[in-house]
């Protein structure tokens, strides 16, 4: 390798070197193209070759000398590029080629993943979800809305009632003029029960309202006086009471309503809905 770089190098030496000195000649070149077309001197009669062929003459001189030009740049420009651009010579470190595992030659084939879908879990029918009427032989509570004719009842514990104290509501719907109503409520005595109010929505001097206990019962009746008349609407019978501290049971409480529209005789009633019923009907 250091060899050849010593020859290449005196080479481009040796070709600069000539380059340098050859000085060519162009007055001299003019002079012998101006004698070739003149032709042999002395001579009497003109250049028996036509004129075309002076030129041409004088075309190929040029063209030999731009040739010795040219090969001798060519010659310098070969050299300097065979030295740039000679590739250096140089160690690549290849990877040995991976032996393969014997654990993952001889691994069996993972089994393909089946492309059917699971059969969905069997659904069972739910049963419907249960009336929110009690049912009396269930619970043993009547229901609280009840309807004869024109009149409608409903017997519920009022949301204001807390651990001390209760109100038991019985309200009437009639679409038409009542000649004759009695409301009788029944509050069960499930420890340390006794009045402490009674009110109604309509006027007070059309009732006459009794309290007492009987049966186990504090009862609260309003009988609408002789001559007087409901008028068709919504009414509101309301009994309050003290009782033992805790949440107290309605379920054993009742609620009675008789009536008259004309010649026509109502009846309706039925026991109080349970806190919580009467809270998710509102």
């Amino acid at each position: 390798m250091t060899m050849r770089r010593d020859v290449h190098e005196e080479l481009r030496a040796r070709l600069h070197e000539a380059a340098g000195t050859h000085q060519p000649d162009r007055e001299q070149i003019l002079a012998r193209v101006e004698r070739g077309m003149a032709g042999p001197a002395g001579s009497g009669h003109r250049a028996t070759r036509p004129p075309v062929f002076g030129w041409m003459r004088v075309a190929g001189a040029t063209a030999a000398v731009a040739g010795v030009l040219a090969v001798g740049g060519y010659a310098v420009a070969s050299a300097v590029k065979e030295e740039t651009t000679a590739p250096q010579q140089q160690d690549v470190a290849t990877s040995p080629t991976p032996t393969p595992s014997p654990e993952a030659t001889s691994r069996a084939p993972a089994p393909p993943v089946d492309p059917t879908p699971s059969a969905p879990p069997e659904r069972r029918e739910s049963a419907p979800p249960p009336s929110r009427t009690p049912s009396t032989s269930v619970t043993g509570r009547p229901p609280a809305a009840t309807e004869d004719g024109p009149l409608w009842s409903d017997g519920s514990v009022d949301p204001h009632s807390n651990d001390f104290w209760a109100q038991s509501n019985v309200t009437i719907k009639t679409r038409e003029e009542l000649t004759a109503l009695t409301v009788r409520l029944s509050v069960a005595q499930t420890g340390g029960v006794s009045d402490a109010g009674a009110w109604r929505s309509l006027p007070e001097q059309d009732f006459t309202l009794t309290v007492g206990e009987q049966d186990g019962f504090l009862v609260y009746t309003w009988t609408l006086k002789e001559g007087r008349k409901v008028p068709a609407g919504e009414w509101v019978f309301a009994g309050q009471f003290d009782h033992e501290r805790g949440g107290r049971d309605a379920g054993a409480d009742r609620y009675a309503v008789t009536g008259a529209a004309g010649a026509q005789r109502l009846s309706v009633g039925g026991g109080f809905a349970a806190v919580d019923d009467a809270d998710d009907d509102s």
